[in-house]
């Protein structure tokens, strides 16, 4: 079977390389799978993308002229996948693996970050300022944490925070024993909402957690909550975050991802007009971290992320039991 990889980063090739030498037809291509790509490719061979270009109605039905039934995106996420369409056309998708623990780590730093207001010391140190008025920070173990979904993800932040004393509350529709060990369940997500004084979101972006966080959810929490993201933009509405931090009812945001956010991670934009206003807005205020969608972003992570989108391909194409696929 051949492989074509899409969107193929100088940081995967070597893991690329690795399957190819073992025996693996693969072929890297560092841009997207556009549409006009598809009827180009070889009939019965497996396609591999990453998140930041979205495969809809029209990219299915050309996947089903060409001949070409298995997709595979080497990403958790698979938002940008119509998976309604991959089904009406015979396409057989999967998803990504990787260990939780980098990106649960991350989620702690974020967490840590926002509530020692390091943003402001780092900007402060490049001047030589070490003054440490408006510096003051609060402890985590005095602090009720609130994590939304607990899957792999959800637990192992879960798991890590257990460590520092805090109080956490978990909300998921379906609960888990080992979360239980650390954490106390809350019946509804007014209730996590009302009392935890941080957020951090680790569920799935669907039609009903779109805009999950917004200005109503946002009035029923506590004045100066802190916000962490580290799964999907989407999941906020940028429009009530900004509004949230003006209003101060957000004391601070850790931001890894933002919604519409295609048009710019993970490229060098240093020497263009940068347009999108929301985010440069944003991003600029002291209580505010936002990085570039790297939360995924270790080694053990992306070495895993090339190995399953290249074997699921083959486990779909041979008929086999894959553990991520999806439909």
């Amino acid at each position: 079977m051949k492989i074509h990889a899409f969107d193929v980063r100088a940081d995967e090739q070597p893991y690329f390389d690795v399957l190819k030498d073992s025996g693996i037809d693969l072929v890297c291509h560092a841009g997207p799978c556009l549409l006009a790509d598809i009827p180009s490719l070889e009939p019965g061979c497996g396609v591999s993308v990453l998140g930041m270009h979205r495969y809809e109605e029209a990219e299915m039905k050309a996947l089903e002229d060409a001949g070409i039934h298995c997709l595979s995106t080497r990403t958790i996420g698979y938002d940008h996948i119509d998976l309604s369409a991959a089904r009406k056309h015979g396409i057989h998708v999967s998803n990504a693996s990787y260990a939780p623990n980098g990106v649960a780590d991350y989620t702690v730093m974020m967490i840590l970050l926002c509530l020692r207001g390091y943003k402001q010391a780092l900007w402060r140190m490049q001047v030589n300022d070490y003054s440490l008025n408006g510096l003051i920070g609060r402890e985590l173990r005095d602090m009720t944490v609130g994590v939304i979904g607990c899957g792999r993800i959800g637990t192992q932040v879960i798991q890590n925070l257990s460590g520092f004393g805090c109080r956490i509350l978990a909300y998921d529709k379906y609960q888990n024993d080992t979360v239980r060990k650390y954490a106390s369940y809350v019946e509804s997500l007014d209730d996590l909402y009302r009392q935890c004084d941080i957020i951090t979101l680790h569920t799935t972006l669907n039609d009903s957690s779109y805009h999950m966080i917004n200005e109503e959810s946002l009035a029923r929490m506590k004045k100066g909550v802190i916000l962490i993201n580290c799964a999907r933009g989407p999941l906020m509405d940028m429009q009530a975050l900004i509004h949230g931090i003006e209003t101060e009812q957000i004391g601070a945001l850790g931001l890894d991802t933002v919604e519409e956010e295609q048009t710019f991670v993970h490229q060098n934009r240093m020497t263009d007009i940068f347009a999108d206003r929301d985010i440069a807005y944003l991003r600029q205020f002291k209580n505010v971290v936002y990085t570039q969608h790297m939360a995924f972003y270790t080694e053990e992570a992306v070495q895993s992320m090339v190995e399953s989108g290249v074997n699921s391909l083959i486990l779909m194409a041979e008929g086999k039991s894959c553990r991520t696929q999806l439909c």
